[in-house]
């Protein structure tokens, strides 16, 4: 029986993207999203901030928290895109230009940023000797060493093994040094975590069913058709992508004139105009439970009132979702993963004419040190007026800014600044502006066994008291990045039709 009213736990772009879809799905059923920030989208966080010059100009520079670019293969943030009329504010990188093609490593111990081999010929010029002097080298010879060998490696997973770590799986495919420094890097830029700790399964999963296809060898199996996504179900309807998927073609990354902070705006620009929908920011759950006797969910909120549903869907993170369970209906595994915090300092320079602050390119990552570093500290670098130039305003010459990611709570700018000096190999000036985000428990760890956890998870669901009627989504279910998040919401409640 198709829902008459439908309770949405968390404004995130997972709560957002639910209550959009289940809206359109269910036209006649009454949707309350509950969040529990006044401020909606998780922690997506786009914010202008005015500069003033030394010649009284005024410019403008945007501000991100959270993401801050995305890649077209996400069909579903695609179809927002579309459905919502973002186009308009459309701003893409190509393939072809340096931002996109110029990304870094900073390597613990050693002096400057070593650029990551782009293309097959760079891999080959820079990786015929360990002692090049070019730019590339060391890792053009460790890339290509370790891909060489890889496909004459026997099939080595283990007997009876349904999941590994990601530095697990890379050592046993491209040995340990590769593992470490470009694994560990990877992890770090999506994550902020561990590679010895994440899944690879449930974070990488093409690696895992390439090695599959490959039988054995995981560049034969990227050089072998993939077949069906196993995540594609055949009921999936289609997505509606009018010219928007044509627009990102040759397109490697993509943001809007006013940062990611657009498309949580657009959805709910939308979502106020529905009829059957209500958003209650500031009110948070907390208490979930089935009334056997009425068949619904009974959902008590900070705000003293109670509200009643015939289907729920949660969408904030798991730890939360067991705080607001009766111990006679657990759940199981919602605390199997812990979460990363990632502080987040975003720093805009006023760069002298001729003195460029950092090379043209994306930016770099700092892989895990093969023994303790203070460099640690940093997980990366974003070169945002690289990337997204062009959300800067006319006036914004000689700006330059960048953003840097932490693992922990900064402990001094001045000192953050060095440390980013001796990175870069530049001296970089006194900051204009310096913006500080600690975003405590932002990243779910998906730790080995996840899939097979999660599964469980589903069951329990489908279960009494539950009976499908409640779904747990978000990053701590699926993947993290803002195209996951978009497409659990958009399969939320496809069972309840």
């Amino acid at each position: 029986m198709a829902p008459s009213s439908i309770a949405i736990l968390g404004g995130g772009l997972t709560g957002l993207s639910a209550a959009f879809h289940l809206s359109r799905r269910f036209p006649a059923a009454q949707i309350t999203l509950l969040n529990k920030d006044i401020h909606f989208g998780g922690w997506v966080h786009s914010k202008r901030a005015k500069i003033t010059l030394k010649d009284g100009r005024e410019t403008s520079v945007l501000l991100e928290a959270g993401p801050r670019t995305l890649r077209p293969n996400s069909k579903s943030v695609l179809e927002l895109i579309n459905l919502l009329d973002l186009s308009p504010s459309l701003l893409t990188v190509p393939k072809s230009s340096p931002a996109s093609r110029n990304r870094f490593l900073r390597l613990p111990g050693t002096q400057g940023l070593l650029r990551i081999p782009s293309s097959p010929l760079s891999l080959l010029t820079s990786g015929l000797s360990p002692k090049s002097s070019s730019l590339h080298s060391p890792l053009g010879y460790i890339l290509l060493s370790a891909i060489a060998r890889e496909p004459f490696r026997p099939w080595n997973r283990p007997l009876m093994i349904e999941d590994e770590s990601v530095d697990e799986f890379l050592t046993r495919r491209f040995g340990s040094e590769f593992a470490r420094i470009f694994g560990s890097a990877l992890v770090h830029g999506i994550y902020a975590a561990d590679s010895r700790e994440l899944s690879v399964r449930a974070a990488f999963p093409s690696l895992w069913d390439a090695e599959e296809r490959g039988r054995g060898s995981l560049i034969a199996g990227f050089l072998l058709p993939s077949g069906v996504s196993a995540t594609a179900e055949v009921d999936d309807p289609p997505y509606q992508l009018g010219d928007v998927d044509e627009q990102m073609r040759g397109v490697s990354v993509y943001s809007f004139s006013q940062g990611i902070g657009a498309l949580v705006d657009a959805l709910l620009r939308e979502l106020r105009t529905r009829r059957n929908v209500r958003l209650l920011g500031g009110v948070s759950a907390t208490g979930l439970r089935m009334n056997p006797r009425t068949a619904q969910f009974e959902i008590t909120t900070s705000s003293c009132e109670t509200l009643r549903a015939t289907h729920a869907v949660s969408a904030v993170p798991l730890p939360s979702l067991k705080g607001l369970l009766s111990p006679k209906t657990p759940l199981p595994h919602l605390t199997a993963n812990p979460y990363s915090s990632v502080t987040v300092v975003n720093l805009v320079f006023l760069a002298s004419p001729g003195h460029a602050l950092h090379p043209v390119g994306f930016g770099y990552l700092v892989p895990r040190a093969s023994s303790g570093h203070a460099e640690n500290a940093i997980l990366g670098c974003v070169f945002d007026s690289s990337s997204m130039s062009a959300q800067e305003a006319p006036r914004s010459a000689g700006i330059v800014k960048m953003t840097a990611m932490l693992r922990e709570p900064v402990a001094s700018i001045p000192r953050l600044v060095e440390m980013l000096s001796e990175q870069l190999g530049v001296r970089l000036p006194e900051p204009l502006i310096v913006r500080v985000h600690d975003n405590v428990h932002c990243i779910p760890l998906l730790r080995v066994g996840h899939l097979q956890r999660m599964r469980e998870l589903s069951d329990v669901l489908q279960g009494e008291p539950w009976s499908g009627k409640l779904e747990v989504i978000g990053a701590g279910v699926g993947g993290v990045s803002v195209g996951d998040c978009v497409e659990a919401g958009r399969r939320a409640g496809r069972s309840w039709a």
